[in-house]
């Protein structure tokens, strides 16, 4: 049946659909990644069929758990470096992924303290008219110096439109100008701030960030226990190959 291929008499041997079902994939999933590189080279038959073995089924199972916890790229990469018999590369993509875990899990620390503190402070006052202002208005508003402004630019927490070369700030500009006098008052460092203003914008204010941070801290959970069943998969077929 598997004439010409050197399969050795212990190995189980595993149809692509055998492999995809266990997954929840398609076959041809299970051919693309071989193909991506992401599984060992399989053998062919002297009819020129796959065969797919035990070590097939670990590296997938390996993959698969990879992805849901590093994501398709670092995925790959690991992989890849795995079965190109470079480890050293493999062990570099998983510490720097764990690593931007550890910054993810700092930015959320930021920004529940800073919401917390936001939450404890009246909602500034508008200003007159509700448009765009001028770097002087808002300077003035906040007492503060234009250069500061720029400054808060540079570090990516305001980003203000042109009109003619000179910066313009929108509602939401003024807001997260407000936010970000507050948090600088309370001690908070400009990469801090940004990070805190970046996910204010994303959540359409303050308050439905404050909502929010529960959800964020269960995805990072999820993706810290999706990680280590990933490490644990890609150890077990290390341990076999």
């Amino acid at each position: 049946m598997h004439e010409g291929v050197g399969l050795k008499s212990q190995e189980r041997v595993h149809r692509p659909a055998d492999l995809a079902r266990a997954h929840g994939l398609s076959a041809q999933a299970v051919r693309n990644y071989e193909r991506q590189g992401c599984l060992p080279p399989a053998a062919r038959t002297a009819a020129g069929y796959r065969i797919y073995t035990d070590q097939h089924a670990a590296a997938l199972s390996a993959y698969v758990a990879l992805i849901r916890g590093y994501g398709h790229r670092t995925a790959g990469v690991i992989m890849r470096a795995v079965l190109g018999d470079d480890q050293e590369e493999a062990f570099a993509a998983i510490d720097e992924a764990h690593v931007q875990l550890r910054r993810d899990r700092e930015t959320l620390r930021a920004v529940s303290a800073a919401v917390t503190v936001l939450a404890g402070q009246p909602p500034a006052a508008p200003l007159s008219g509700g448009g765009p202002v001028t770097v002087g208005v808002l300077a003035h508003r906040l007492g503060v110096t234009a250069a500061t402004l720029r400054k808060w630019e540079r570090a990516g927490i305001l980003t203000p439109a042109r009109d003619g070369g000179r910066r313009v700030y929108s509602a939401e500009d003024v807001r997260d100008a407000d936010l970000a006098h507050l948090l600088r008052r309370g001690g908070y460092l400009l990469g801090h701030i940004a990070a805190v203003v970046r996910q204010v914008r994303s959540a359409g204010g303050p308050e439905p960030l404050a909502g929010s941070l529960a959800g964020w801290q269960q995805r990072l959970t999820d993706r810290a226990r999706a990680m280590l069943i990933g490490s644990g998969r890609l150890a077990a077929y290390l341990e076999q190959t």
